[in-house]
């Protein structure tokens, strides 16, 4: 029989069923999937042994939890994902605002109903997908909000004397009443605000405009914080950190692998923008590594963070700079090109806190600056490393093409074609030569972006000069762009 025929209480205990709070819930469900080796958390990178263990504890305690960590590490994202620890579906009294449960009724419309008809009464399911409440924390929430208050409406219409407990109207927290309950950036909401949650979180008491309604409700609360808040704009006041039973830390991805699948996960993409578009492995790991050369840069305030939105979005940036690029020239098929990377400052720019010396140089210079930075961390990974002091006896591997731009020099125009841009760097013989002797597995597809990813490098330790222009970059001797400037 499907559980959700059953539509009285008399059924309902026909069918014996249990009810059982929803931390009991969340448990059961948790020990369940651990015991099976099931995936508890899908979709959520690089907190394997730090962040999920953690909160498994927490949840196999019956804690109410609190994530706390900087903006942009999946807070949000793992209290959602808890929903999928529920039970599919649980009955409540039919007509309950605050989704009693059959056996244990704690509203007054709940108990008059079932004490007039017993087994009769009707019953309704709730799905676990209608199970998560979520509120914001900004300074207007008021206690009516969370609570409740007053209606003199519905008193006015149940011709009901304020000193009724029906006057009532119910706010978030008892409608979310066996429920997931987060509220967000807790530090933002006010002190007093946060007193009127001790109760609720340790006895179950709510007490509305005078009224002393003993409601033992069923919540799992799940806070997030930002510990920026703590000092900038507000603070959890201590008794309500004293009855929160676990506070979890959470943390930034520790390696570009973990920080791609991330932004490959999360990446809004239309699908012709997948197949026209070939992004090389190195420019994926480019998007990443901006990333965290941002939040070491002495530019960037590090009490503030550096949300892995930043790469979800440069990465959708970069794709559409390649795209439009394809669309201009009348091309099917194109791939991303370094020189294309220009087109994520903006999602750089709008995602980064700069401290005085960062505004000083302006958020594009130090947009370009860490583009410039995180090409020279993983040039090291493909090439032999330049060093700054050399022996006068001792001929570098790259000497050869600087030597070639003594005499030459090199423009990458940004609406080049694919053709125009794959002749101008096939025909620099240093510099092919660079890549069959260091790195002669490169795929064809991503040889180019490899030969850009030279020249941008050898920029960046001084050893070429590069010119931006209005429509695109021009290479040359490092003497020669001085000279140039002046």
């Amino acid at each position: 029989m499907d559980i959700q025929q059953i539509n009285t209480i008399g059924a309902l205990k026909k069918a014996g069923y249990e009810s059982k709070s929803i931390k009991d819930e969340l448990r059961a469900n948790l020990r369940r999937k651990i015991a099976a080796g099931e995936t508890v958390f899908e979709g959520v990178w690089g907190f394997e042994n730090t962040v999920i263990p953690e909160l498994e504890r927490a949840i196999l305690s019956r804690h109410n939890i609190n994530l706390l960590g900087l903006r942009g590490q999946a807070k949000t994202r793992l209290a959602r994902l808890m929903v999928h620890l529920l039970d599919e579906w649980i009955p409540f009294v039919s007509g309950s605002e605050i989704n009693d449960d059959p056996f244990r009724p704690i509203s007054r419309y709940a108990c008059d109903l079932i004490a007039g008809q017993g087994d009769d009464t009707p019953i309704s399911w709730l799905h676990r997908s209608e199970r998560f409440y979520e509120k914001l924390a900004t300074p207007d929430v008021t206690v009516a909000d969370l609570i409740g208050d007053i209606d003199p409406i519905k008193a006015a219409n149940l011709k009901l004397s304020y000193a009724d407990d029906r006057v009532i109207h119910f706010g978030m927290i008892p409608r979310a009443n066996r429920c997931i309950f987060v509220i967000n950036e807790l530090p933002d909401l006010q002190a007093r605000i946060q007193v009127a949650l001790f109760n609720i979180l340790q006895e179950g008491d709510v007490q509305i405009r005078g009224f002393k309604v003993r409601m033992p409700l069923d919540l799992q609360f799940v806070f997030t914080a930002n510990p920026e808040d703590y000092t900038n704009r507000g603070s959890i006041v201590t008794p309500l950190k004293d009855r929160i039973g676990s506070q979890i830390l959470t943390h930034y991805p520790e390696t570009v692998q973990i920080a791609r699948s991330i932004t490959e996960q999360e990446a809004r993409l239309d699908q012709r923008q997948s197949d026209a578009i070939h992004v090389p492995g190195l420019a994926r790991d480019l998007v990443e590594q901006i990333g965290f050369e941002a939040r070491k840069s002495e530019f960037v305030d590090d009490k503030s963070g550096v949300s892995a939105r930043m790469s979800i979005t440069a990465f959708e940036n970069l794709l559409s700079t390649a795209e439009r690029r394809m669309l201009r020239s009348g091309a099917e098929q194109t791939t991303v090109r370094l020189s294309d990377f220009m087109g994520i400052i903006p999602s750089i720019t709008g995602k980064v806190e700069l401290v005085y010396e960062g505004e000083q140089e302006g958020a594009a210079k130090v947009a370009e600056q860490l583009l410039g930075d995180a090409v020279k961390t993983l040039f090291a990974e493909y090439f032999p490393k330049i060093e700054k002091l050399e022996r006068p006896d001792e001929r570098n591997p790259y000497q050869d093409l600087v030597d070639w731009f003594m005499e030459n020099e090199l423009e990458l125009m940004d609406e080049d074609s694919d053709q125009d841009y794959r002749s101008v760097l096939s025909g620099i013989v240093p510099l092919q030569r660079l890549i069959e002797k260091y790195q002669p597995a490169v795929p064809e597809a991503d040889r180019y972006f490899l030969a850009e990813f030279i020249l941008w490098a050898l920029t960046e330790y001084k050893k070429l000069g590069k010119n931006r222009f209005t429509e695109g970059y021009q290479f040359r001797d490092l003497m020669g762009a001085y000279i140039r400037k002046l």
